[in-house]
């Protein structure tokens, strides 16, 4: 839970996420078991390398993978982070995730409530 006394500190203000390059991302990746997603979302809100992560109940994929079509149950977990720790959170969901190719998309959040950001800001840093 974020202190609210603290986001009326100027020090707490946000970078602006509209400039050139969105200072805050969104990135996503999927695994196989809901305990295999909640081990990745600790070990990444543990490390620093996002403020918030969310696990999605059972989603359907299909893909086309060695050359077949599959079709899998998996998790998506969705981290809330600065893009300043977007490439130490990528390392660590490739050298942690079991996948082979592992799904690792980075959107960036180009609007968001000042105090959520503070907050994503504060905690990844």
């Amino acid at each position: 839970m974020v202190d609210p006394t603290a986001l009326n500190e100027p020090s707490a203000a946000p970078p602006d996420p509209a400039g050139p390059s969105a200072r805050f991302l969104t990135v996503m990746t999927t695994t196989d078991s809901a305990q295999k997603a909640e081990g990745l979302a600790h070990g990444a809100i543990e490390g620093r390398l996002a403020a918030c992560a969310q696990i999605s109940a059972p989603v359907t994929s299909v893909f086309r993978w060695n050359d077949a079509v599959e079709t899998n149950q998996e998790w998506q977990v969705l981290f809330k982070t600065a893009s300043t720790r977007y490439a130490a959170l990528e390392a660590y969901l490739l050298d942690a995730h079991d996948y082979e190719t592992p799904e690792i998309i980075a959107t960036p959040v180009t609007h968001g409530g000042a105090g959520y950001l503070a907050w994503v800001a504060k905690e990844t840093s």
